[in-house]
């Protein structure tokens, strides 16, 4: 993060009124009061960050500012679509349900998101959902860097890039050297052959599988090495007539929802350590994530499904090295000029010393997508690596 962001993000942080939290419904299972809610222990979360001072840029098929959970949490945005139709514009509310799963305020029955505080940056670059290009998603990436967002939310993918590999590769380049989170969904793909999906399966894109109530893994969810970590993306809040009805929950909502709800984990986490750098946010979060009693990267949930909450309310999770990336190190480090920096004689470890939780850990162990992960007891979280890559097609799911 820029010094210039990054003080902008702390007086934000620090000015903005926690009023900001909205009140909601005390029945469970409802689209202001979601299943997962009490998992994430959303409210109590709240009374410490409500993601305020961070920007989620949503690239997706536009997102309508006039619903009544996203009036007021929506700023102008751009539409590289060559309609020209606007940003405003949702064909098929995919965008719109995105951006409210991230920061809805569930007014008038609508959607409440986990992270009401932050502002959503809309770029429209589909048209629908259903028919994914990537033509438009490297402008779009760049797009969102220039204004200021520090996490881009891509619930979309496809399975070619076609001849836009080199402008893929310049967008995530300029994102990981402004310190830029990129979230994108893993695919619905699994029981229609598995295939890979783009942009998740790319170097310096994290990519979320999905979860359902209980945090069972979700059939749908496509898995392989270029899944990350999980989010819930079953009985999620979405609107599953037109937008002008109120919202309901959607009994599949895919890795799409699942992908929103990592992305405004990332922001309330952000929020609450605005000095914090994309590599300190993502490390607590792959080191918090909630695994089974084995405690190994898997295929399907990654490092494990996110856990803001251990770190908002518990303060667990150890940030490390703000110039350290927890994954994608060896390609930061083979940027010209890397994006990493190399290290120093001051910190380089004694070769004959047990790596220690951060970057000496990190640089240890091997880019394979499983194995043990290095867990340190007594209120440390592990530190984790992988390179994630691979490719998984789109299904239509929110």
């Amino acid at each position: 993060m820029t010094p210039t962001r990054r003080a902008l993000a702390t007086t934000l942080a620090l000015t903005a009124a926690l009023a900001t939290a909205p009140t909601t419904a005390n029945a469970a299972d409802t689209p202001q009061h979601p299943w997962y809610f009490d998992t994430l222990r959303v409210e109590e979360m709240w009374q410490h960050t409500t993601g305020e001072g961070i920007t989620v840029a949503v690239i997706d098929t536009g997102v309508d500012p006039t619903l009544p959970e996203l009036q007021g949490q929506v700023l102008d945005g751009t539409d590289v679509m060559s309609d020209g139709a606007g940003y405003d514009v949702d064909l098929d509310a995919h965008g719109t349900d995105i951006a409210a799963l991230i920061a809805g305020t569930g007014s008038a029955e609508g959607i409440q998101g986990i992270a009401p505080g932050a502002k959503i940056l809309p770029i429209r670059s589909n048209s629908r959902s259903s028919i994914f290009s990537v033509d438009k998603i490297p402008g779009a990436i760049e797009y969102a860097i220039d204004a200021g967002a520090q996490i881009i939310n891509i619930s979309l993918g496809g399975p070619d890039l076609g001849h836009k590999q080199e402008a893929f590769h310049a967008a995530l380049t300029e994102a990981a050297r402004h310190d830029v989170l990129i979230f994108a969904s893993a695919g619905n793909s699994a029981q229609e052959g598995n295939a890979p999906s783009s942009p998740a399966s790319l170097d310096g894109v994290v990519g979320v599988a999905a979860v359902g109530d209980g945090n069972q893994r979700a059939p749908y969810s496509a898995h392989g090495p270029h899944v990350t970590l999980a989010a819930p993306g079953d009985n999620v809040p979405g609107h599953c007539g037109d937008l002008t009805g109120p919202a309901c929950l959607r009994e599949e909502g895919g890795t799409s929802s699942a992908t929103a709800l990592a992305s405004a984990s990332a922001a309330l986490i952000w929020s609450q350590h605005p000095d914090w750098t994309k590599n300190q946010v993502l490390r607590v979060m792959l080191n918090t994530a909630e695994r089974p009693d084995d405690q190994r990267r898997d295929d399907y949930t990654g490092y494990g499904i996110v856990r803001p909450d251990r770190v908002i309310i518990d303060g667990e999770g150890d940030p490390g090295d703000p110039d350290s990336p927890p994954i994608f190190r060896d390609w930061e480090e083979g940027l010209v000029p890397p994006v990493t920096p190399g290290p120093t004689p001051e910190t380089t470890p004694d070769d004959s010393a047990e790596p220690a939780p951060g970057p000496e850990a990190e640089a240890a162990a091997t880019s394979g997508n499983s194995g043990s992960l290095p867990w340190i007891l007594g209120g440390t979280a592990a530190v984790l690596v992988v390179a994630v890559t691979g490719w998984v097609l789109y299904r239509r799911r929110v």
